[in-house]
């Protein structure tokens, strides 16, 4: 329920355009123009390519945000493609599989976990990846406190939140030793990318004139690619800001086919990035890129054309993301002892009244059935429905736009003569709805947001941004009124998501406190029932017994609901259109159709 680096599921959607006839004649358009451009741009410039090099061209609708891994929080990275951990999670099973590491032991008092690497494992530059990179990549990067990175939430154990400690006792063999059962223990540690310390120590300690370590500003996006070192199936041979990132192959990949042949088959792979995702799906039309993530809108189309032009499009259920808006609870001030949030819209947004009545306020059955075109669920929780974790007695918030007035006046708000809400003091409610312009199903969201609030007499005023600049104002300047965003990559343990709802966590969005590196703030505090998640959480990771860690995990799921610092809204299918030429998918709606991207081939 991170942001993750690691996902190669691009969550990529269109803005719905009401109205029938407008909307079938667009098609049209766009189908009478395709002819010419699938003979004019394919024919002439990507099969010369692809005959030339077995590639893979993909989409994102945002290039990446930074090129070192424990710095980043975007959801369009290229870390899935260069680096591996010690284990990976089977995208069909859910079960955990070797993979830098070849196997390891757990001890019977479930402290002791023992790792041992695969032999003549190389980094991408050639040089030997050994038990020293592993200890490096947790006791000086991942869990250092100079080093803002949302790992060192998940990783702390029990009320203590003491780390775990990691040893090497060979060469191919490290121990990690914890103070006490921690149940995700060894998934996420077993997920974690390994870093190269041959290449990052120096930057660890060496302090910048701020007293930092020089690794806060190593491989930024300006940094020359061949710079780049990982352990993953691909490295980046190029990369034009706005316009593509190239992958080639790994040489020195660990992995190999049953018959010896090295891994992974697919040559190179092109990372396109196009903001526009009508301009994503025509290309996809024209044979332009390999696979897109189908828009709801554009479903029927899709499936109509499949069979004509050779793609299958797969349906895997509900997505793992989750899609929300959230209030800004942050009652701190920055170095200028300016308030994050106007006093008097804190006020508001920090009465659960009125939280309750905003969700109360939005018609979600109409945002699924008119934008998401009947292809998307109701999220109602924090935890997948599909999970065992999920609880499904947790509280629904239904359109009933009558129960949200009578919230509003128990909240002490009323309305003027022009139908305007005011608070007890006479202030009109009015506040700003930021989103993102990548995911463009999300204006549209926002736009009946805007809607149905109005009718309870709120006024929102709709702001989108460009999907980083759009994360730097919610993580760092930090002086936003309410968001509509959403979480990805999130894994089926529940603890995937602690870095979220931790109070001191970097994903904390709803009021994220102080984090390493950034300016301080002042008077930053959290509320009592972020502490009892805190608790919640803390207990749920520390309980092996699944049927009282179900249990908790229930209660958890109840305090969010009532609590409401995120309000769930709509949660898409998770729909792929994958060409045909793409052999060896095996498509989930956890990981997405490129989990197994080594194992993957293209035949034409």
């Amino acid at each position: 329920m991170t942001i993750l680096s690691g996902s190669l599921n691009l969550d990529l959607f269109m803005t719905v355009i009401p109205g029938g006839k407008r909307q079938w004649f667009r098609w049209l358009g766009w189908l009478l123009c395709l002819g010419f451009v699938s003979v004019h741009l394919t024919g002439c410039t990507l099969k010369n390519a692809t005959a030339q090099v077995p590639q893979l061209i993909l989409a994102t609708p945002s290039g990446p945000a930074t090129f070192n891994y424990p710095l980043n929080t975007s959801f369009y990275s290229v870390f899935g493609f260069i680096y591996e951990g010690l284990l990976q999670t089977n995208g069909v099973t859910l079960a955990l599989e070797p993979a830098l590491a070849e196997s390891w032991q757990v001890s019977p008092d479930q402290k002791e976990i023992i790792f041992t690497l695969r032999e003549n494992l190389r980094w991408s530059d050639g040089q030997p990846l050994t038990s020293e990179d592993v200890v490096f990549s947790y006791q000086e990067v991942y869990l250092n406190p100079k080093i803002p990175s949302g790992i060192q939430d998940i990783l702390r154990i029990g009320q203590k939140r003491q780390f775990p400690t990691v040893q090497a006792l060979d060469a191919r063999r490290v121990v990690f030793r914890i103070p006490e059962p921690f149940a995700p223990f060894l998934r996420f540690v077993g997920g974690i990318p390994i870093l190269p310390a041959h290449v990052l120590r120096p930057s660890i300690h060496t302090l910048d004139a701020q007293g930092n370590p020089r690794f806060l500003s190593m491989w930024g996006t300006d940094t020359p690619v061949q710079q780049i070192v990982g352990n993953g199936p691909y490295v980046m041979e190029r990369y034009t800001p706005s316009q593509r990132v190239v992958f080639r192959r790994n040489p020195y990949y660990w992995q190999k086919d049953k018959q010896g042949n090295p891994l992974p088959r697919i040559e190179r792979i092109i990372w396109q990035i196009i903001e526009s995702t009508d301009t994503q799906l025509l290309r996809f039309l024209s044979q332009e890129l390999d696979a897109i993530s189908v828009p709801p809108e554009a479903f029927q189309l899709l499936k109509k054309e499949s069979k004509k032009r050779n793609f299958t499009v797969y349906n895997a259920g509900p997505e793992t993301l989750s899609t929300f808006i959230a209030f800004n609870l942050n009652r701190a001030q920055n170095q200028q002892g300016v308030p994050l949030v106007d006093p008097i819209k804190s006020r508001w947004f920090h009465n659960r009244l009125f939280r309750q009545a905003v969700a109360y306020g939005i018609n979600r059955e109409r945002m699924r059935d008119t934008i998401f075109r009947g292809l998307g669920v109701l999220q109602n929780s924090p935890i997948h429905p599909n999970s065992p974790y999920y609880n499904p007695r947790v509280k629904v918030y239904e359109y009933n736009p009558e129960r949200a007035k009578e919230l509003l006046r128990q909240a002490g708000f009323t309305w003027n003569t022009q139908g305007q809400l005011v608070d007890d003091q006479g202030h009109p409610v009015r506040f700003t709805l930021l989103t993102n312009i990548e995911r463009r199903i999300r204006p549209a969201m926002a736009a009946q947001i805007k809607q149905d609030l109005a009718q309870l007499g709120m006024q929102v005023d709709v702001q989108t941004m460009s999907f980083n600049p759009y994360v730097e104002r919610l993580n760092r300047t930090r002086d936003w009124e309410c968001y509509l965003g959403g979480f990805g990559g999130g894994g089926i343990d529940p603890h995937s998501g602690f870095n979220i709802w931790y109070s001191r966590g970097n994903l904390h969005t709803f009021n994220q406190g102080p984090q390493p590196g950034q300016p301080p703030l002042k008077n930053w505090s959290v509320q009592p029932w972020e502490l009892q998640i805190d608790d919640l959480l803390i207990r749920g990771s520390q309980e092996m017994d699944e049927a009282k860690r179900k249990q908790i995990y229930w209660q958890f799921q109840a305090l969010t609901q009532e609590e409401l610092p995120f309000i769930y809204l709509v949660n898409n299918l998770a729909l792929e259109a994958v060409r045909n030429r793409v052999k060896g998918i095996a498509f989930s709606a956890l990981s997405g159709p490129f989990w197994n991207l080594p194992q993957l081939e293209l035949v034409d």
